[in-house]
């Protein structure tokens, strides 16, 4: 007999723009599922920089999703709307969403859900989607990584950072990462990194050619912008990938556009929020055929660095604003 769902539940609300003090705690209904969807009590949620963002007021939830923050979770499944084959009540999932995250119960279509792998935490869970989801598109997909060759991070540490070590080390390639300090540098080599450079005291250009040889790098993943993407051109390999997901310090820089012709470079980039239901879908699928075998025996495992009780988000978002956190950050849930 299934436990009746209460009428109510706690949320983060973002009372108005501003900084981590912005984030409260209250009351919302718990929402119901509509066709297609499942709705998770949530055991965990975790903590991306396009939470801080919408925080701030500069990246809204798109039109139909909760206002409330949170990309990704892990729980049980709670109640099953019309037409949902796939999942049933008390399955462990972790799942994409679109917002809603940071709440005890959180509807997502049942496309966008995962299995937990065999012996992993929902805490580990809820910090695999965004991240995953993310580097499977941009550096798989988008940027083409193959095996062999080199595929260069910026900001090594960070979510996506760590979970893009992993990934291009278990698919084969070689792994160069930049870094704020000798600390997250040598925790970038004890994730695989085959070389972290300390971006404060080198030129990541210069030891990216350095290391491959002069020939540069294959796939560069940023989320700087500014004047990184003059020197990430400079640091590519002819036929080279630059893959954009984020913009850290600037979206405007003045750039010599001649050595995308003359090294026959692709710059691209992608959002993964206001994707389609079906898009989302054919990303979680093509996770769960090739990277989640690679869950359950470890070689691939999320690195949490801290968690935080849903009530203090805001505690969890200065944590990410600080930099200091080496990994994921993720909310635990009641």
């Amino acid at each position: 007999m299934t436990t009746p769902l209460p009428r109510d539940m706690t949320a983060i609300a973002i009372e108005r723009p501003g900084g981590p003090e912005a984030l409260v705690p209250g009351t919302r209904p718990v929402p119901v599922p509509g066709a297609g969807e499942v709705l998770v009590a949530v055991a965990a949620a975790g903590v991306n920089r396009p939470d801080v963002m919408q925080r701030k007021g500069l990246y809204p939830p798109p039109p139909g999703a909760s206002d409330i923050p949170g990309l990704e979770i892990a729980g049980t499944v709670a109640a099953v709307g019309e037409g949902v084959t796939r999942w049933s009540i008390g399955d462990r999932v972790c799942a994409l969403v679109a917002g809603g995250g940071y709440a005890q119960f959180c509807t997502v279509h049942e496309s966008n859900a995962l299995p937990v792998p065999d012996g992993l935490s929902l805490v580990d869970a809820a910090a695999m989607p965004e991240t995953f989801f993310t580097v499977w598109t941009n550096v798989f997909e988008r940027g083409r990584l193959k095996e062999g060759e080199t595929l260069l991070v910026h900001g090594g540490t960070s979510g996506i950072g760590t979970t893009a070590i992993m990934l291009a080390k278990a698919f084969g390639a070689r792994v160069l990462v930049t870094a704020g300090s000798d600390e997250k540098c040598a925790a970038c080599l004890r994730l695989g990194a085959d070389l972290a450079i300390n971006y404060k005291t080198q030129d990541f250009v210069a030891e990216a050619k350095q290391a491959t040889g002069g020939r540069g790098v294959d796939v560069i993943l940023d989320m700087v912008g500014g004047d990184y993407i003059q020197r990430n051109y400079e640091a590519a390999a002819m036929d080279g990938r630059v893959v954009q997901i984020a913009f850290q310090g600037s979206s405007v820089a003045e750039v010599d556009f001649r050595r995308i012709m003359l090294k026959r470079l692709t710059h691209t980039g992608s959002t993964l929020r206001s994707r389609s239901v079906a898009e989302k879908a054919a990303i979680a699928a093509e996770l769960e055929a090739r990277v989640w075998p690679l869950v359950g025996p470890g070689r691939v495992r999320p690195l949490v660095h801290a968690t935080f009780p849903l009530e203090q988000a805001a505690q969890a978002h200065a944590l990410m604003e600080s930099g200091a956190h080496i990994g994921k950050i993720v909310l635990t849930v009641d």
